[in-house]
Formats: structure tokens, sequence, C-alpha cells
């Protein structure tokens, strides 16, 4: 019979030198570029960063892609860069706009897990901002440097429809010191931990700002985030044990087959590689048609009491 663990052991991030789930390597091949072309989004690992691109307008909310390096070029044209100079570990990084709260969604896949931290640092478009003012936007701390200003990143999570009333608080600028001396603004990549909100199937992110005007935050509203790492135990705890049964023939190419469960009422789903939704069924005891699927690695899904376990195959 073949064994049927959870979803969780089957995605390559969870051992234990690898929790990375969205370090966005693999979504650009070259430096010093970036993606937000409208696609909708964009599917890292079994995370979802949605993009909402205006091609008469060439502007853009909520995630792109980037490589960029340049931390010492002011204004909306360095929109994309990172103030640390890159990603955390390679080259990629996701950059937020975030007039209005944005978020990541865990796909289906992985829905209810827990994240447990997601390193963060500032946008150089923003930091120079703050260090130097611009035509729309005050310099931190004023001519003075007394003033009390900050740039905040609030971060919820959203689970079952309901948006979490805790949130995580992250300073990406604070210059509310006595001593001047203490003022800062983000520059390295920073871990902020988010174990404390627990399971969640979309993460909210919300900027704030000392300076404000009429139509709004007059601070550019960007910042970069990368590796975010994804808690092993806790998905384990919430996909449930494992199961005894067989799915085959694998590899197949027209036809899949469930024995084991004949007694039992289930759903079933698959997904890509990628953790993207393919197909749903009820049960069938005449087997699941996969013709339509194309050639590659496959989960297949089963829904049982509100359990779900998986395993993979190949269609060929």
């Amino acid at each position: 019979m073949k064994h049927l663990l959870l979803i969780a052991a089957f995605l390559a991030v969870f051992t234990a030198q690898s929790q990375e789930v969205a370090g966005f390597e693999n979504l650009l091949d070259e430096l010093d570029t970036f993606q937000n072309n409208g696609g909708g989004g964009f599917y890292n690992g079994n995370l979802f960063f949605p993009n909402n691109y205006n091609p008469e307008y060439d502007s853009w909310t909520d995630w792109a892609i980037s490589s960029m390096r340049d931390t010492v070029t002011p204004g909306y044209i360095n929109q994309y860069s990172s103030y640390a100079g890159g990603g955390k570990v390679s080259d990629a990084y996701g950059v937020a706009s975030a007039y209005q709260p944005v978020v990541f969604r865990l796909i289906e896949l992985t829905a209810g897990m827990t994240i447990n931290g997601i390193y963060i640092t500032n946008s150089t478009f923003t930091a120079l901002s703050m260090l130097e003012g611009d035509a729309f936007a005050k310099k931190f701390g004023g001519e003075s440097g007394d003033d009390p200003d900050f740039f905040l990143l609030t971060i919820r999570k959203w689970y079952e429809g309901e948006r979490s009333v805790d949130s995580i608080n992250f300073y990406l600028a604070d210059y509310r010191f006595e001593d001047n001396s203490q003022d800062y603004i983000v520059k390295d990549w920073t871990y902020v931990e988010t174990r404390s909100l627990g399971p969640a199937d979309s993460i909210e992110f919300t900027l704030n700002s000392s300076d404000v005007g009429a139509f709004g935050m007059n601070t550019p509203a960007y910042f970069c985030i990368d590796n975010v790492l994804l808690d092993i135990e806790s998905s384990t705890t919430i996909l449930g044990e494992s199961i005894d049964l067989k799915i085959f023939p694998n590899p197949t190419s027209d036809m899949l087959y469930v024995n084991g469960l004949e007694d039992t009422s289930y759903s079933a789903e698959i997904y890509d590689a990628a953790g993207r939704l393919t197909q749903q069924f009820q049960k069938k005891d005449n087997g699941y048609d996969i013709r339509t699927l194309t050639n590659g690695n496959y989960f297949f899904v089963i829904n049982v009491d509100g359990k779900r376990f998986a395993t993979s195959f190949v269609k060929q």
C-alpha cells in the first residue's frame, strides 16, 4: 500500500536547512532588472504575490519582483531598488507598492500554516526621500533633526475570512528618540518575527508615516521583502496524521485510481508543482481523468473529515 503523508512532506521547503519558501531567486534571470508586467501576480513556491499593473499609465500596485541594486539614485525612477543593495541571499527579492494595504497569500495547498518570519528592508526610493526630503515628502527629523518622524509597517494575518486583531509593528524608520543619534532608517535586511500571528491564509502589510498631507501619506509607500519562512511543526499539526491507501498507476497518462477509501466520503484536488490548483473532484469509483494536464509532476490531495493528505504522481 502506498503511504500518503502530510502535504508538507512533499514540499521541498520542508527541510531543516530550507524554510525559505519565498526566496524569489527563480523569478528573475538577470541582475538589475525587474518584473511587474501585469500578469496578475507571481507564484513563488507555495505563496502568491498579487500584481496590479496599469499599462495606460505604466503604474502598478501590490508586488513586483526585482534584482535592482541602486542605493544612491533618489526618486521614482529608482522605485525597484532595495536600500540593502540587492536581495537577502540571492539577487532577487520582492518590492511592495503599498499606498493601500497589500497581501501575499498562502495558496490552497498551504493555507492555514504559520509564517515564522520575513526579512524586510526599505526601498532606496523611500529611504532617500526620508533621509534627504524631496518635492513631495519632508526630510525626516526636519531641519533641526528634532521632529519625531516615523515610517511604520504593520503586519496582520487573515485566516478563514477573519482579519486578526493582533498585529506586529516594525519601524522602517524611527526619529522619535530624545537622543537624535539613535534615530535610524533601516538599511540592512532585518528579520521580523511573525510566528505569534499563528495560522494564516494571507499576510497583510500596512504602511503609516508621520508625514501626511491632504491626499494621504507623503512618504513613498514602498518596502522590500525576502526569504519568507514557513513553520514546519505547526503545518504538520494542522494538516493531520498519515493514512494508508493506494493511487495507481504512477506514472500515468490518462486515468488515476484510488484504493483504500471505498467506504469513506472524501473530495480530491490536483495541484501542479508550483502549488496551483488544477482540478477538483468529488469521490469517484471509476477513476479520475487527467488527460487535460500537461506532462509533469503533480500533487494528489485527499480531503477526509476536514484533514488533508497528499501524494505525488507523474503525468507523462
